[in-house]
């Protein structure tokens, strides 16, 4: 298991893109809300996509679509990958789920 110093990292910069995307959209139609360790992105619709850490066994967890997914860093492709072998990566997940809730485009600055 990766360290805490490492994970908080990782997690931080992942927050860090989220709200970096947010930050693009019109906050009439996609609110972004930080505190702590959870960002929680609410449409107009009022339906939500929730980022939040888990720490205690170093994964991002989200909340979206009805359903809770888990993702682990994959060192080898230094991504965060679902804990299910589902093929999710959790920035294009979170992308979708903005999308399937806002309708706009959720886009990572470069």
């Amino acid at each position: 298991m990766m360290d805490e110093a490492r994970y908080n990292q990782l997690a931080v910069g992942v927050f860090k893109r989220i709200l970096a995307a947010a930050d693009a959209i019109d906050p009439d139609i996609l609110e972004a809300e930080s505190t702590g360790d959870m960002v929680t992105l609410t449409a107009r619709s009022r339906e939500k996509c929730i980022v939040n850490t888990q720490r205690a066994v170093r994964q991002i967890w989200v909340a979206g679509r009805g359903q809770g997914i888990h993702f682990t860093y994959d060192t080898a492709t230094s991504t965060w990958k679902d804990d299910k072998g589902r093929g999710l990566e959790l920035l294009a997940f979170v992308a979708d789920v903005v999308h399937d809730i806002s309708g706009v485009d959720f886009i990572y600055p470069g």
